[in-house]
C-alpha cells in the first residue's frame, strides 16, 4: 500500500494527463463534447423512469430521483471497470518505450470516470428541485460513499487490468458480469420489494453497501447506519488489497504479454 500511495502521488501529473486524454478521446469529434457527461445519465433516467413508472408500475414517489441517486455511482463503477480492463493493454506502446509504474494506467481510468461522475451530478442537482423533491443537507455526506466506491472500484480495476493482459477474453466477459450485477444490485428497485427472509442474499453483494450511502443521502435525506459505513469500507479496502496485490505480483511481466 505504501508503494501505491507513493507512486500515485509521485506520478500524479502523469495520471491527470492520462485521465484528461481518456476524456478527450471519449468525446472526440462529438458536437456536444463534455455535455454528454450531463446528457447521458439524464436521458437514461428519462427512459427508465417512463418504463418503470408507466409500464411496470413501480409505485415510488419521485422515481427519477430514486433512480439517479444509485444509477450515477453505478455508471461510474461500470465504466471504470470497462475502461480499466483495457488500460494496460491499450497503452502497450507506452509501456514498451517508457519506464513508468504500470499502476498509473488503471488509476487514470478511475480518475477520468470520477470526473465524469462529478459532472453528471450537475443535472441531478438541477432535477431535484424541478421535480419537487427536497434538496437534503445530507448531500454533504456524499464524499464519504464516493471515497469508498472509488477505493473498491480501484481494487477491481487493478485485478481486471492484470487478468486482461494474460486473457483478452476478460474485457468481453466483464461486460456480461456488469449487466448481471446491475440487476442484482438495488438500483432500479428497493430491497423493500422483497420479503425480509430473502434480503440477506442481496446483502452478500458488496455493491449494496457502497450504493446505499448515495441513495440514503440524495433520496431519503438520511445518513447510513454506522455498521453499513464500516461494511462499505471493509469491502472497499479488501478489494484494494486483493486487486493491487495481484497487480503488483504480475506487473513486471506485462511488457512480455502486451
Amino acid at each position: 500500500m505504501n508503494e501505491l500511495i507513493r507512486d500515485t502521488y509521485r506520478y500524479r501529473e502523469l495520471i491527470w494527463a492520462l485521465a484528461m486524454r481518456d476524456l478527450t478521446v471519449r468525446y472526440k469529434r462529438s458536437v456536444l463534447g463534455f455535455l454528454w457527461a450531463l446528457l447521458n445519465p439524464a436521458l437514461l433516467m428519462l427512459v427508465l423512469t417512463v418504463v418503470f413508472t408507466t409500464i411496470m408500475r413501480f409505485n415510488i414517489p419521485h422515481y427519477a430521483i430514486f433512480l439517479l441517486s444509485a444509477l450515477l455511482p453505478w455508471t461510474f463503477f461500470a465504466q471504470s471497470l470497462s475502461y480499466a480492463a483495457e488500460s494496460v493493454v491499450g497503452n502497450a506502446d507506452l509501456i514498451k518505450k517508457v519506464s513508468v509504474p504500470k499502476l498509473v494506467f488503471p488509476v487514470s481510468s478511475v480518475v477520468s470516470n470520477a470526473i465524469n461522475l462529478v459532472l453528471s451530478l450537475i443535472p441531478l442537482v438541477l432535477l431535484v428541485p424541478l421535480l419537487g423533491h427536497p434538496l437534503h443537507w445530507t448531500w454533504f455526506y456524499l464524499p464519504i460513499p464516493l471515497l469508498a466506491l472509488m477505493v473498491f472500484t480501484l481494487g477491481a480495476t487493478f485485478f481486471l487490468a492484470t487478468a486482461n493482459v494474460y486473457y483478452r477474453d476478460v474485457a468481453h466477459i466483464i461486460q456480461i458480469v456488469i449487466q448481471v450485477l446491475f440487476y442484482l444490485t438495488p438500483i432500479l428497485y428497493s430491497l423493500d420489494f422483497f420479503p425480509a427472509k430473502y434480503r440477506w442474499l442481496f446483502k452478500l453483494n458488496p455493491l449494496v453497501y457502497l450504493m446505499n450511502g448515495f441513495r440514503l443521502s440524495v433520496y431519503w435525506g438520511q445518513l447510513p447506519k454506522f455498521d453499513s459505513v464500516i461494511a462499505s469500507f471493509v469491502c472497499a479496502f479488501a478489494a484494494l488489497f486483493i486487486g493491487f496485490g495481484f497487480f503488483k505480483k504480475h506487473q513486471h511481466e506485462f511488457v512480455f504479454y502486451v
